[in-house]
């Protein structure tokens, strides 16, 4: 099973959770793959993830991350000892996130979406000071991210498997090029 959790204010509608999805879809493996809205509250948001994992055998599980869906993938892949790939990953979003307390909208829809102050704290209880077993992870992160400092990102995943996008974006706008690199190292307990 993959579980795919995307970025702050985003949604399953994003360009890499669809890309994730339509590349299942073609594996015939579409049932195998969860992609949740994920709620605003941190604790909420892993709550809802350990809920859609529960009773997955740790060897077939691996779960995908982008932005702050790769620090809450980055905490679950401890806790439970999965795989983890991470999508331009924040590292550490609490002073970053600190600006965006209150009401704005999602990216993907003009739905409200409020970030309150006590999630920060909510996010501080996540943190991961370093990875125990960085062969359980692989890193994909574009030097060209205007949100997020590669540079962070390589120095947090040392010893994972590193592969840095000359340039792109934040979004990783030619992921389409990459997802099957993401799902062969998902999938890669599962088929074994």
């Amino acid at each position: 099973m993959i579980l795919y959790l995307h970025g702050f204010r985003s949604s399953p509608s994003s360009y890499k959770a669809t890309v994730v999805a339509a590349r299942m879809a073609a594996l015939g493996r579409a049932g195998e793959l969860a992609c949740p809205q994920l709620p605003a509250s941190p604790r909420a948001a892993i709550a809802l993830a350990r809920a859609l994992v529960d009773g997955v055998p740790t060897a077939e599980l691996a779960i995908v991350g982008s932005s702050l869906g790769g620090y809450y993938a980055t905490y679950l892949a401890e806790q439970l000892g999965c795989r983890a790939v991470l999508l331009n990953p924040a590292v550490h979003p609490l002073d970053s996130l600190a600006r965006h307390v209150g009401v704005t909208t999602a990216w993907h829809s003009e739905a409200p979406f409020e970030f309150k102050v006590e999630y920060i704290d909510e996010l501080r209880a996540l943190a991961v000071p370093a990875i125990t077993d960085p062969s359980r992870y692989f890193l994909l992160a574009a030097s060209g991210d205007d949100v997020l400092d590669y540079r962070t990102m390589l120095a947090h995943y040392q010893g994972a498997r590193q592969h840095v996008i000359d340039g792109s974006d934040h979004a990783i706008s030619e992921f389409a090029d990459y997802v099957d690199a993401v799902l062969d190292f998902c999938l890669l307990r599962a088929s074994t």
